[in-house]
């Protein structure tokens, strides 16, 4: 049985929102998204690196801030997020995107950075068309694509040293079939709508971010000067 979320809690609690948040740019009451999607082990993590480095993006990874809550003492989702995760599943919706604009507002509060690389979401159709209905509509989707005996490959040696609970075999065919299921249709909608860049993944991670450098220029997203 899966374990019940509280849409009513106050840590929910949102406006009803008539328009998102934020207008998309960078300037005033804006932001700027970019969604970063891939199968697991298709390399997001170490390219959002590289564009955190050298376009100043913050990178902020929903499945980071899912780890986070479900340890964050005192979390009321603690539970029901560590549950979710060990079994391959997506968390509702309500927790990741609450999660993810509280991150956005304290890095403009904190830092001033208005430039953010989502990484691993949206995940489901729904969570997609709610975050920018209701936080910002996002400029793309960057979307790494890898095949699934390359991504099997890459996170069983990751599990031999990142102590996550959902690196071993039962768990990655369960991340993948997620995937296949729920976030290629996420993809294949915003690719219709050319808010797409596509990506090899199969190739090594230097190969992978030269491809990424020349993609982004033609989208206008150039280096920061140092």
């Amino acid at each position: 049985m899966e374990p019940r979320v509280n849409l009513d809690s106050p840590a929910l609690a949102v406006p009803k929102r008539i328009q998102p948040l934020f207008a998309p740019g960078t300037g005033k009451d804006q932001a700027l998204v970019i969604f970063v999607l891939g199968g697991p082990g298709a390399g997001k993590g170490t390219q959002c690196s590289n564009l955190v480095r050298d376009y100043g993006f913050k990178h902020l990874s929903a499945g980071d801030l899912l780890r986070e809550e479900q340890e964050r003492e005192g979390s009321e989702f603690g539970e029901m997020i560590k549950t979710y995760i060990k079994e391959g599943k997506i968390v509702p919706q309500e927790v990741t995107i609450q999660l993810l604009e509280n991150a956005m507002k304290a890095t403009i509060e904190e830092t001033g950075n208005r430039k953010f690389l989502i990484d691993g979401f949206p995940r489901k159709m729904d969570q997609a068309i709610k975050f920018e209905q209701t936080v910002v509509p996002s400029k793309f989707t960057l979307f790494f694509d890898c095949p699934e005996k390359t991504m099997r490959e890459r996170l069983l040696i990751r599990g031999q040293t990142s102590g996550r609970a959902d690196d071993n075999e039962e768990s990655i065919k369960k991340r993948f079939t997620t995937f296949v299921e729920t976030s290629m249709p996420v993809v294949n909608m915003f690719d219709k709508e050319q808010r797409v860049v596509k990506v090899d993944a199969a190739r090594s991670p230097e190969t992978v971010y030269e491809d990424v450098v020349k993609q982004f220029a033609a989208q206008g997203l150039e280096f920061m000067q140092k």
